[in-house]
């Protein structure tokens, strides 16, 4: 499970429902027949709708593909249902009020799922699989909302038949099942992104990688570009909707895609904007990078870019010490008035009529902020209680929490939360522990986090728990690793904290997702130089070449990205240099996927360029005519291998 930056609020639905008021018991029989007729109409429509929405879902047959399975799968959950309300619509049951309240809750999960499915359909396809995590949350809550309701169906009431019972039931099982499960993400995909956001990987412009996600995203034409291009004008201009780090994160990369098909870079957020009230065009230098819009009260910050200070000071009381905008490390965090500016836009504004909107209070949002502040300090407070229960209950909540969105994570940080939380790590409850390190899983998505866990001390205690803890609570800690890794120093801390060995044992075996958890967590450890002999001692090459054998896992450009890493070392040639290996390798070359193909030829490539002797082995098994074909057909990256590779065996002809 790979965790990303994800910055959209989750969807966050109220289960209490306006009733249907009852009648009242003193009117007469003519007043009941008009009730109940109306009623029957009302229930009508409720039932029409839930109908006609899941019919119109069945018929959205493309979806991102970073979300495609997920969206199918809800789609054929809810199929499920049109049975029961076409048995609800042919009856007239005799107790409207609980039949409607249970339609009108039936109703609302629908169009939340209509809602998210509809994002999915033709949403940012750089947000989506940016935030993938957060929009399988969002699955999840919507799993858990309908067998909420569904269980509570009153079937007697409703007149349903029993084979109609037995398909409810049967679906409220799938919906346990699917609320339950956590999917591991494409791995390279996250490792990429990941990648391509850091500031420091040297790998952050590697035109291989941007290729590689380009085709992933399926953004590889003008056309497609267009279409994300307006995707994220309209994700960025929703209110409350991102973060100003994702915000430059996605436009950020939507740049190197334009850039890959030789279109200069533009910053959406920069575009001139159309005041939808007035018509006017309003000069992009007049809007706040953050809040995109009309900056009322201008000021310059030290890289001497200009910000809304309202909208700054919230990023810097975050934790943030850089530019937005630059992403530069700022030397201090002092704000100068642009009074120039002010005074520019002030006097267009008159020129134009132009009047500037009034910045909008939201009592509402500002009770909830309060109210989330509260349950955090709440839940921070039972965190260190004497009862066992109020601890595991308060550290659940608090791992939800967590995972729903950015502000959260900012919230239980800022609530002293971390050091509890690692103090839980040894806790002797399987629960307990469990909790505690999906918690600071999901908290380490933050940047800032990352460094106050692993300040705390937290990564031995992570270390024990993938020995020793139960088998999510291990798959979770890998992931943990993996996120706290990001950070350079930390691939150090756990590479010496002996946090390489477990991490090869999950991997031979661990279940499915616990081999794609550590597959990620030992590729980005690998990074560092010292990591990689400490892998090699621990024995994972031979893990990673069942990985090779067993292709109905799927993880084999996985496993090949982790051996180019390790060929790089000399025990690592000499444990991966078997001739079988070098069979599968050319096995690869010759009828893998491009990607398997432009694999296995770097991983040859680095084998050949130290020791002739491989690509001798490789030529027995028929590998030239195999690159002559890729060259020709391959991906750029694999046509360049085996052109490398040709005029390395040339050479060793020659020779």
């Amino acid at each position: 499970m790979v965790v990303m930056d994800l910055d959209e609020e989750a969807t966050r639905e109220g289960e209490n429902i306006e009733e249907v008021v009852n009648a009242e018991e003193s009117i007469d029989d003519e007043a009941v027949d008009i009730h109940e007729e109306e009623v029957g109409d009302v229930k009508d429509d409720l039932v029409g709708e839930i109908l006609t929405t899941i019919e119109f879902l069945d018929q959205i047959s493309d979806y991102r593909r970073t979300q495609q399975k997920e969206c199918f799968n809800l789609v054929r959950r809810l199929k499920i249902l049109i049975p029961f309300m076409d048995e609800i619509r042919g009856f007239e049951f005799p107790s409207p009020e609980n039949c409607m309240h249970f339609l009108n809750r039936l109703r609302k999960v629908i169009l939340t799922a209509r809602k998210l499915l509809e994002t999915c359909n033709n949403g940012s396809k750089i947000f989506l699989a940016l935030d993938s995590e957060l929009i399988m949350t969002r699955f999840h809550s919507i799993y858990e909302k309908l067998n909420r309701v569904l269980v509570k169906t009153p079937f007697d009431e409703l007149g349903i038949s029993d084979e109609v019972k037995d398909e409810v039931g049967s679906l409220c099982k799938q919906l346990k099942k699917a609320r339950r499960r956590t999917d591991t993400q494409d791995i390279e995909l996250a490792v990429d992104m990941m990648v391509m956001f850091s500031k420091t990987d040297p790998r952050n412009a590697d035109s291989a990688i941007i290729e590689r996600l380009a085709k992933k995203l399926e953004l590889q034409t003008m056309e497609d570009l267009k279409t994300e291009t307006i995707a994220i004008k309209t994700l960025v201009q929703e209110k409350g909707g991102l973060s100003i780090e994702t915000k430059q994160h996605i436009i950020e990369l939507l740049n190197k895609f334009k850039k890959l098909q030789g279109v200069e870079a533009t910053d959406v957020l920069y575009e001139p904007v159309i005041n939808k009230s007035t018509s006017l065009v309003l000069p992009h230098e007049f809007l706040c990078p953050i809040t995109l819009e009309i900056m009322q009260d201008p000021v310059i910050i030290a890289t001497g870019q200009t910000y809304e200070k309202e909208g700054i000071q919230k990023w810097f009381d975050a934790g943030h010490k850089t530019c937005p905008k630059t992403g530069q490390t700022l030397d201090h965090l002092s704000l100068a008035p642009n009074y120039a500016l002010k005074n520019i836009i002030l006097q267009w504004c008159e020129k134009n009529n132009f009047k500037i909107p009034e910045k909008e209070t939201s009592l509402h949002s500002e009770n909830d902020s309060e109210e989330q502040k509260d349950e955090v300090s709440l839940l921070v407070e039972a965190l260190s209680s004497s009862q066992l229960e109020e601890q595991r209950a308060s550290v659940k909540q608090m791992r939800l929490l967590a995972k729903e969105n950015p502000e959260n994570r900012v919230l239980i940080a800022n609530a002293g939360a971390i050091p509890l939380l690692v103090q839980l790590l040894s806790y002797p409850d399987s629960g307990i522990q469990e909790n505690a390190v999906t918690t600071l899983l999901n908290l380490s998505i933050d940047e800032t986090n990352k460094k106050l866990i692993s300040d705390e001390g937290a990564i031995p205690d992570i270390i024990e728990i993938l020995q020793n803890g139960n088998r999510e609570a291990r798959e979770n800690s890998a992931a943990a690793l993996f996120s706290l890794s990001m950070l350079d120093e930390n691939k150090v801390t756990i590479g010496l904290s002996n946090g390489i060995p477990p991490l090869v044992e999950l991997l031979q075996h661990g279940t499915s997702r616990g081999k794609k958890d550590a597959l990620t967590a030992l590729f980005n450890l690998s990074l560092n130089s010292a990591n990689k002999g400490r892998a090699i001692d621990a024995g994972i090459v031979q893990p990673l070449l069942q990985l090779l054998k067993d292709r109905n896992l799927g993880m084999i450009d996985e496993a090949l990205s982790i051996l180019l890493l390790l060929v790089s070392h000399p025990e690592g040639r000499q444990a991966i240099g078997q001739l079988s290996f070098i069979e599968t390798l050319v096995d690869f070359i010759r009828q893998g996927t491009p990607k398997n193909k432009e694999c296995a030829a770097s991983v040859l490539l680095e084998l050949g360029s130290n020791n002739s002797s491989f690509i001798l082995a490789a030529l027995q098994f028929g590998v030239y005519e195999y690159l002559v074909d890729i060259t020709s057909s391959g991906t750029n990256r694999a046509q360049r291998k085996a052109n490398a590779l040709i005029q390395l065996i040339s050479k060793s002809e020659q020779i």
